[in-house]
Order: structure tokens, then C-alpha cells, then sequence
């Protein structure tokens, strides 16, 4: 995920890599207007919002999924602590990559790689509103594809997947975009599959706790900032990688309309790590069972101005900006000043994510609740 890391960028890093050919010929440096800045600005972080509210929303159905396919990785404190050095010798392994190797093979390579990743991401995207949508008088028929290795009492399943009709018509119109991305690069269809990536990482990586979850962004904050501004690999990856790993969208817009090419960039990773953790949050909101999501919508809010934040400095430095400098310590400290005020700060470090639980494991859960209940009363 180290490619998802990519910062808030200005557009002329964005037009070295999606406009190379007219960046080299230009004679001048294309100035935003200041409308165009503001639409720029204002979708990407439209464009961010929501796959952190919806995944987040997905991300709580997912926990209670007893479908094999829709279970989530569960990230631990291992893990989490891990991260930013994998993260580290991933980023400069593909720096290294894109000073040796001709940039050309890399990106066609990483584009074949991408546009299998993003039909599949886009069409479990597309699914829960294809199933509200599609024509009740048309049949859906099931279909499964499965594959076994061995015979006998050694038969082993390695691949065991089912799907329908639905699944089809997702995939067929994710195949679409596909095709239109890899022939064209075109903004909108990396956004398509950037927000399909976005969410489904939001729904389906799940922290275990919310001890792990600082653990995570602190470690990405250090890594975030040393890339940034203390060498020029991250912007330098960001700049020659064509992958949907961004969000972007063109300050020329109400000059060229949808043949824009000047473009402001949001790396994914800005979206997916702080979403991991708002998700955890709304977790942890449903079972205090109050019918409230006060730290869901707390951390929203933090990241919401934690976003303004980084553009507001970025557009006021002219350089580009590691946004997990303004969106960790607005994430993180948000809800625990919440909590604070609340004195559920013991009970938040407390919580642990349960996934997959067996029925019986389920119904011993249930029974001790019972008697907690009792024991209150």
C-alpha cells in the first residue's frame, strides 16, 4: 500500500505524469484561476468524503458477514507497527525501479496490474446497488466457481466462489471503465477505480482495536513526513506512477472541460488510513448501544478540517503537502477529547473487534451479556 501514500500534490506534478508530452512543450507554467482552484479543491475532497462515510457505513455489515468473500483483514498491533517499514522499502524499491528501468515498460506493466485490481474493486463497489436496481422480473441466476485440488478424501477446495446474474452486469460495466482506463488514462475513469479502491479498502481492512489504530497513524505520520520533506522519492514516485493510487481532478475545468489536463491530486492513502480508523470508530459507536455515533461523526469532522487544513497550506506554500501531518493528530485527537469530556476513554482503549465469531462463540457472547444485564438491574 506504500503506492497509496502518495501526497496532496499541485498540479504541475500532476501534468508531469498524466501530460508529459504538453508539460515538455509548454512555454509557460499554467496559473488556476482562482474559480477553477476552488471547484479542484472542493471535489477532491467531496471525492474523498465519500468513501470514508460509505465504506465506513459497509465496513459495519462486513463485520458481521459469515460470507467468506466479504470478510475483513483484521490489521493487529503487529501489524500496524510493521506497516510503516514495509510501506518505506516499498516506496524506495519503486523509486529505485523508475531510475533504472524505462518508465514506459514500468507503467504498462502497473496499468495491466491495476485495471484487473480495479475491475474487480469496482464491481463488489457496484454490487449492494446493483441488488437494489436490478429488474425483479428478470431472472438472476447463481453460478459458482470452484476449484479443488486433489481426490478423494484428500480433495482440497482452493478457490470457491459464487456469484449471479447481478455480479455479472457489475462486472461487465466495470470491465467497461476498464478498458476506457487502459486505453485512455482518462481522469474520470481513475477516479472510478480510486474510489472503488478507497472504499473497499475503508470496508474490508479492519483495526483490531483503537490502540492498534494510533499505533498506525502515528508510524504512517513520521513515515508521511520524512518522504516528503526529507527526500524527493515520494513526490518523485507520485509523479512518474500511473496508477488509480489518486484522486485527481483538473484546476482547468471551466476552460477545457472534461479534456482537462492541469490537475490537483490526493493520494489514496491519505483516504484509506484515516477511513480505517473513522470506521473503527462507528464500530465501536454500535456497541456501546446507545443510539448515538458521536465518535463516527466526531472523526469525520476532524478529518474534514484536517483536509482543509492541508490544502489551505499547501495552496498558501505552493509545495507539496503530507496530509498525514494535519489528518492524524485531527483523527486521533478529536475522539479522545470527546471521550475525555464523556469518561469513555478507558472503555474506547478497551474495545476489541470481533470478526468471524462461530455460532457458538455467538451464542455464549449473547449469554453473557444476558447476564451482565441482569447483574445491573
Amino acid at each position: 500500500m506504500a503506492e497509496a501514500e502518495s501526497p496532496l500534490m499541485t498540479d504541475s506534478a500532476a501534468n508531469a505524469t498524466l501530460n508529459a508530452t504538453e508539460a515538455a512543450n509548454a512555454t509557460a507554467k499554467f496559473v488556476a484561476t482562482p474559480e477553477g482552484t476552488a471547484v479542484a479543491y472542493g471535489s477532491l475532497v467531496l471525492m474523498a468524503l465519500l468513501p470514508i462515510f460509505f465504506g465506513a457505513l459497509r465496513s459495519v455489515n462486513c463485520a458481521k458477514s459469515k460470507n467468506s468473500c466479504d470478510m475483513p483483514e483484521t490489521i493487529t498491533s503487529r501489524d500496524a507497527a510493521r506497516f510503516p517499514i514495509i510501506a518505506s522499502c516499498t516506496l524506495f524499491g519503486l523509486y529505485l525501479f523508475f531510475k533504472i528501468f524505462s518508465q514506459a515498460y514500468i507503467n504498462l506493466l502497473l496499468s495491466l496490474y491495476f485495471f484487473i485490481l480495479g475491475i474487480l474493486a469496482l464491481s463488489h463497489t457496484l454490487s449492494p446497488a446493483m441488488n437494489k436496481v436490478f429488474p425483479a422480473n428478470l431472472p438472476n441466476k447463481q453460478y459458482q466457481l470452484l476449484f479443488t485440488q486433489g481426490t478423494g478424501e484428500t480433495k482440497e477446495e482452493i478457490v470457491n466462489y459464487e456469484f449471479d446474474t447481478k455480479d455479472l452486469v457489475c462486472l461487465a460495466f466495470s470491465s467497461v471503465v476498464g478498458v476506457w482506463y487502459l486505453l485512455k488514462k482518462h481522469w474520470i475513469a481513475n477516479n472510478l477505480f480510486g474510489l472503488a479502491f478507497a472504499l473497499n479498502g475503508v470496508e474490508l481492512l479492519h483495526l483490531n482495536n483503537v490502540s492498534t489504530g494510533c499505533i498506525l497513524l502515528g508510524g504512517l505520520f513520521v513515515y508521511d513526513v520524512f518522504w516528503v520533506f526529507g527526500t524527493n522519492v515520494m513526490v518523485t514516485v507520485a509523479r512518474s506512477f500511473e496508477a488509480p493510487i489518486k484522486l485527481v481532478f483538473p484546476q482547468d475545468l471551466l476552460e477545457k472541460g472534461l479534456a482537462a489536463n492541469n490537475f490537483a491530486m490526493l493520494g489514496l492513502g491519505d483516504i484509506v488510513i484515516p477511513g480505517i480508523f473513522i470506521a473503527l470508530l462507528l464500530r465501536f459507536d454500535v456497541s456501546l448501544k446507545k443510539n448515538s455515533r458521536t465518535y463516527f461523526y466526531t472523526s469525520f469532522l476532524a478529518y474534514i478540517l484536517g483536509l482543509g487544513l492541508t490544502i489551505y497550506v499547501m495552496h498558501t506554500f505552493k509545495h507539496a503537502q503530507p496530509a498525514l501531518l494535519y489528518l492524524v493528530p485531527a483523527c486521533i485527537g478529536f475522539p479522545v477529547i470527546v471521550a475525555v469530556v464523556k469518561g469513555e476513554l478507558t472503555e474506547m482503549f478497551r474495545y476489541e473487534e470481533k470478526t468471524g465469531l462461530s455460532d457458538t462463540e455467538a451464542l455464549d457472547e449473547a449469554m453473557d451479556d444476558l447476564k451482565e444485564s441482569k447483574k445491573e438491574q
